[in-house]
């Protein structure tokens, strides 16, 4: 059989008891977030897929799909396994899920997240989170837990550079799991001189390999430079030249640009943008191809309103 969700993926009924769903189901919720978790469902699965075993009385035996499953993986992204009753296999991946009535009311719903800001030195930040069937709330800044921070909202007074970084929330009912929130960016935005002069934004680097193509390339970490919706997006081009050069001194980093239109390039050390700019909001990273800062990375936009 086949299910419209996975289309071309074979589909196996599991036959399992409500228990072991449960359990199953919870692993599941927390794999996303936890490698050793990971594991165990995935060992789990593992006998229910290919070992031709069954957890529950009056229920056939469940024959392996295949002699043998090689490798058999969680993706991170599967919080949603073990709902359906169904076990869907596409590749080495599998997607578990079961008829049986779950009780998830232990688990927090995140239902409204951080999000990524830039403020201006001196003045308030605040994060938030909104969360269902929670009470218990901790902050934590590039990963390590805010000494008396466990409300749901976060309030930094009289921001300085230092305060640039990355904020999540780990949120859980009392002697629950955590379930973290996503990791928000706060930006640090230096006062800019009248007619579009120069503004300096500090943003807290990232370790974390990859390759885009020849821009930016490879790369070991960068730093994102953005604003919310509702402080603009980005920041506005003014007067004729429009530029976005490395704040360090730096000389083997690549600077991009995004608008808000979808147009983008980048550069080593500098980018300029066209003018007319063809957007009216950008954002912008910076991408260290080694040696990737501990501490919070200036970016200096040139022709931008603050």
């Amino acid at each position: 059989m086949n299910d419209a969700r996975w289309p071309g993926c074979p589909v196996l009924p599991l036959a399992i008891s409500a228990k072991m769903s449960e359990r199953l189901a919870r692993l599941l919720r927390i794999a996303q977030y936890s490698p050793e978790k990971s594991k165990t469902a995935v060992q789990i699965l593992g006998v229910l897929s290919g070992a031709g075993r069954t957890t529950a009385k009056n229920h056939k035996t469940i024959k392996p799909m295949n002699n043998h499953i090689p490798d058999i993986k969680i993706p991170h992204i599967i919080a949603l396994a073990a709902i359906t009753g169904l076990l869907a296999i596409a590749g080495n991946s599998i997607h578990a899920q079961t008829t049986d009535a779950l009780d998830q009311s232990e688990f927090p719903t995140i239902t409204a997240q951080p999000v990524d800001q830039a403020v201006t030195v001196g003045s308030n930040a605040v994060l938030s989170v909104q969360a269902v069937n929670a009470d218990n709330y901790q902050w934590l800044s590039n990963g390590v837990a805010i000494e008396g921070q466990t409300n749901s909202s976060l309030v930094i007074e009289q921001v300085g550079v230092e305060d640039a970084g990355s904020y999540s929330c780990n949120v859980s009912q009392s002697g629950g799991d955590a379930v973290p929130t996503r990791a928000a960016s706060l930006n640090v935005v230096t006062a800019s001189l009248p007619g579009g002069g120069p503004i300096t934004v500090f943003g807290a680097p990232y370790p974390g390999g990859g390759s885009q193509g020849s821009c930016p390339g490879p790369y070991a970490g960068y730093v994102n430079y953005t604003r919310t919706v509702s402080q603009g997006w980005g920041w506005a081009p003014t007067g004729t030249i429009h530029k976005a050069s490395d704040g360090s001194g730096r000389t083997d980093t690549t600077v991009v640009y995004l608008g808000k239109y979808g147009d983008n390039d980048c550069n080593q050390t500098t980018v300029t943008i066209p003018n007319p700019a063809p957007s009216p909001k950008y954002r912008f990273a910076i991408y260290f191809p080694n040696n990737v800062p501990t501490t919070n990375y200036p970016i200096i936009l040139t022709g931008f309103s603050p």
